[in-house]
């Protein structure tokens, strides 16, 4: 029996169809997304339809896994009121200081919430609407997620102009999320598994309806009789955003009947393809970087570096993010006149240390630590040190330096750290994996190169279809493993130039 799993990230999405007995995959797919920080979600069920064809008409079930805090708002007929706000649009920083004071600061966040909200955090969205477009704040009556939505129209939500599909009702109790998502939003409880719908409230200035949370492994609904055009915004379109062209007539409809799992969020997807056990640290470099781990009880940090948030399978998932991770070494390439392959040949090539070049990656400002007007810093530059090899090398210290220190706050949540899992982009890079085990100072693995958001949705999917009390035990993935001497002086003059430049936010 096969399974499908689909991962909405911000660029595309990516569909796996696996074997659901032990994750083998059999069929793969992917299709582009609009750029830019908001997205009419018709462009999302557009992407799926084009990369699932041919796989999702094959799978008995379907898991989505989508990108984490994007807010999608909801009229009283299920309309899209407005393009997505999606998690890298930070036109709410002032949003997030502004609820944070309002609601007892820091420590009360934390508490309540699982987290201090940012930017990227639905309930900043929400307050931004209301300051910036209040007639359509007006009009929201529900709030959804990415995946929200995407397993909404699965299960039959309503195409562009209200009304029945599949002979279901156009709106209201068909609206479903899972603990992990929910947890991104900044009006959930990770510790009790609520909401908290007066902090939404707060934030937008009157009720909204929020999804029903579904227990891990839960079916929550099929693939209705049909798969329509997704909605159209029914108010104007920012001209920022790219339309998504009509669904296409060749591609082919879904399955009726098909089984459609909770769905979660990316990094919640990813755990879940990962197998990941205690004592496991997942370090992804990509666009961002981010560094999280399974927990049996959830987090509280009161800095707001660490995210409470939950997990797929009833577990918690404290993550901490960075800005800066892959993006400064294509960057740094680029200035040496070569590419990402070269890059680590020239890094490999210089002495640990860099030769007493030090980087601090904070190039487009940074989140972990919170200094958003940051810019990159460049130390210890001398006559002798000043060379292609030492520069590459110092731009790959400086990132797997930012992001131990990311990972090593996952400490003060009770984080046991025993080796390193290392994913993304950033991994394909010989000298990251090389340079890793010195700077984290546990060994490291690096899985096979897979999609492993969609995956962990695969994985999820064929839980619901089997309706068992865990998720299926499928084997790990290969993986490389590497260790090496550590390089505590590494650390050491990343902390200090860290430190020395604190006051430059």
């Amino acid at each position: 029996m096969l399974v499908a799993g689909v991962d909405c990230s911000t660029q595309s999405t990516k569909v796996l169809l696996c074997d659901a007995a032990d994750g083998t995959v059999v069929g793969r797919g992917s299709a582009p997304h609009p750029g830019g920080t908001e997205c009419d979600p018709a462009a999302w069920w557009e992407a799926l339809l084009q990369a699932g064809a041919g796989l999702l008409d094959r799978a008995a079930a379907i898991g989505v896994a989508g990108q984490q805090h994007g807010m999608i708002v909801l009229d009283d007929a299920g309309q899209v009121i407005r393009p997505a706000l999606l998690w890298n649009d930070l036109r709410s920083a002032q949003a997030a200081a502004e609820l944070v004071s309002e609601l007892g600061g820091r420590s009360w966040w934390a508490e309540n919430t699982g987290s201090v909200p940012m930017a990227s955090f639905t309930v900043t969205k929400l307050r931004w609407l209301a300051e910036h477009e209040p007639a359509n704040a007006e009009r929201v009556a529900s709030v959804l997620l990415p995946h929200d939505w995407l397993t909404w129209r699965l299960c039959g939500g309503p195409a562009a102009g209200g009304g029945s599909v599949a002979g279901r009702s156009s709106y209201g109790g068909g609206l479903v999320t899972d603990r992990g998502d929910a947890s991104g939003t900044g009006y959930f409880s990770p510790a009790t598994g609520e909401w908290l719908p007066d902090i939404a409230t707060t934030a937008l200035g009157h009720p909204v309806r929020l999804p029903r949370v579904a227990s891990p492994g839960e079916a929550v609904g099929t693939v209705a009789a049909s798969a329509p055009p997704a909605a159209r915004p029914a108010g104007p379109v920012a001209p920022t955003t790219v339309p998504a062209p009509p669904v296409s007539p060749a591609i082919p409809a879904l399955s009726e009947g098909t089984v459609i799992s909770a769905g979660t969020g990316d990094n919640m997807g990813a755990a879940l393809g990962l197998g990941l056990e205690p004592g496991d640290v997942v370090v992804s470099i990509g666009t961002s970087g981010t560094a999280f781990a399974v927990s049996q009880v959830p987090a509280a940090d009161p800095s707001g570096a660490v995210a409470g948030f939950a997990d797929a399978t009833g577990r918690f998932l404290p993550l901490v993010c960075t800005v800066n991770a892959a993006v400064v070494l294509s960057v740094t390439a680029t200035m040496l006149g070569t590419d990402n392959a070269g890059l680590s040949g020239l890094a490999l090539a210089a002495a640990p240390g860099a030769g007493g070049l030090t980087l601090l990656p904070y190039l487009d400002g940074e989140r972990t630590p919170d200094r958003p007007g940051a810019t990159g810093v460049l130390r210890g530059l001398t006559t002798r040190n000043a060379t292609r090899e030492n520069l590459a090398r110092a731009a790959v210290e400086a990132v797997l330096a930012s992001l131990a220190d990311a990972a090593g706050l996952l400490g003060a949540q009770g984080i046991e750290h025993r080796r390193v899992l290392l994913i993304g982009g950033g991994a394909r890079s010989e000298a990251v994996c090389r340079l890793t085990p010195g700077i984290f100072g546990v060994p490291v693995l690096v899985p096979e190169p897979e999609e492993y958001v969609a995956l962990g949705a695969a994985r999820q999917a064929a839980w619901a279809l089997a309706g068992s009390a865990a998720p299926p035990s499928w084997p790990r993935r290969r993986a490389a493993e590497y260790s090496g001497p550590a390089a505590p002086q590494v650390r050491e003059r990343h902390a200090a130039l860290r430190d020395d430049t604190a006051s430059w936010r």
